[in-house]
């Protein structure tokens, strides 16, 4: 008998998320059937998604939704060998019962020298999130101009790089002095603290004088509102998140953007990745391929202990991370 530790969400969050809206519980795991087989989260992944969809699709009592990288310890199903590892999204626990259905074994090709854990960040969702919102959404060509916001973060990073990759010039905002100083590390043309500047209108126009192709667009809000003014004639807008706007009580009041979008004939386009799932493959393998080829640096900000996954999500949530949160169980 395996008795699993599983974080709930004992209440919705109001505002800010708290340590106290969430409870630590032991569930007891019954024996395998036929088909099923036994997992260890190894690495757990916090993201900005789940500040929202906890609202969406969870109940108070509910298991904290989740990705984690997954060692199999015992299996009675044949298509899966006990030592390998997968990701799963089965939450915040420690252990877990699955038929296999809604596992994924990590790419064949995956080098025993990376981490296991980027299958969380960069060769995972996070980094597919850039791919085909740069190559689908935005449709990037080179020679464009891109702009992307929470330009540090687990996606934003890799849009930068992705963007070099395919010979754009970039320019990207963080909430940092250390944040930009990675940015400059990783070689994008343009970067600053968005919360320093004197005037963010200015800031971008002087990153990029002639405006921008494409925006990236992780924040929303005021960012959102100031950037499409900077946009070129038929710029390309990918919206992926809003994580200015998560935490509200009350809902922002922005300025109105419908003159410059038709003005300027922008597309906007919000977007999840699970809409490129069929292409799922061809994503990694070429996240796989740069990171491997060294094109595209990851940095992963680890978080030892199972315990302490609350705090680690509220950290990521307040932006305290670089690259990829990750919690080590």
């Amino acid at each position: 008998m395996v008795t699993a530790k599983a974080w709930v969400l004992k209440k919705h969050f109001e505002g800010f998320p708290k340590t106290s809206d969430f409870d630590l519980k032991k569930i007891e795991l019954p024996d395998l059937k036929d088909g099923q087989l036994l997992l260890e989260s190894v690495f757990l992944s916090v993201d900005p998604y789940m500040r929202p969809y906890s609202r969406r699709d969870m109940k108070e009592g509910d298991i904290m939704i989740g990705t984690q990288v997954a060692r199999i310890v015992e299996s009675k199903n044949p298509a899966f060998t006990v030592g390998a590892f997968v990701v799963g999204r089965s939450g915040w626990r420690t252990h877990f019962i699955s038929d296999g259905k809604d596992l994924e074994l990590l790419p064949s090709s995956w080098p025993e020298s990376l981490p296991k854990s980027l299958a969380l960040g960069t060769v995972g969702m996070p980094g597919l999130t850039a791919y085909f919102g740069l190559m689908e959404v935005c449709k990037m060509k080179p020679g464009e101009t891109v702009l992307v916001n929470a330009a540090a973060g687990a996606v934003g990073s890799v849009v930068g790089q992705l963007a070099k990759i395919s010979g754009c010039k970039v320019v990207g905002c963080a909430g940092s002095d250390e944040k930009v100083a990675y940015l400059k590390k990783l070689g994008f043309d343009e970067a600053f603290n968005y919360k320093t500047v004197p005037s963010l209108d200015e800031a971008l126009r002087k990153a990029s004088p002639d405006g921008y192709d494409c925006f990236f667009d992780n924040v929303g809000g005021e960012f959102a509102s100031i950037a499409i003014n900077q946009m070129k004639k038929y710029g390309r807008i990918a919206v992926c998140g809003a994580i200015s706007q998560y935490n509200d009580s009350v809902p922002q009041k922005g300025p109105y953007i419908q003159i410059p979008v038709i003005f300027k004939e922008l597309q906007i386009e919000g977007f999840m990745v699970f809409r490129w799932n069929n292409r799922r493959e061809e994503g990694l393998k070429a996240l796989l391929k740069w990171v491997m080829e060294g094109k595209v640096k990851c940095h992963e900000q680890v978080t030892e202990g199972f315990e302490n996954m609350p705090m680690a999500f509220i950290g990521m949530l307040k932006g305290e991370n670089i690259g990829k949160a990750i919690v080590k169980v």
